[in-house]
């Protein structure tokens, strides 16, 4: 059984990201675009990401739950 997702936002979800190696593109109103090689994204950044979108993010960048919330 994989862990409950964590309850985060946007910008708390993108600083994660940089920290394992993405790099903010640009931002386009309220979505913010990561690039890590070929894996390009976006994220909302908005106070509370929904369940579905947070757990597409970390499908497109290869991280797991678990990886997530050793990260927090």
């Amino acid at each position: 059984m994989s862990p409950k997702l964590p309850v985060i936002s946007g910008e708390k979800l993108i600083k994660i990201l940089v920290k394992k190696g993405f790099v903010v593109r640009r931002q386009t109103g309220s979505h913010i675009i990561l690039q890590k090689e070929r894996i390009v994204f976006s994220v909302p950044n908005h106070k509370v990401l929904k369940k579905g979108t947070l757990k597409s993010i970390l499908n497109q960048a290869e991280i797991s739950i678990e990886e997530l919330i050793n990260s927090l």
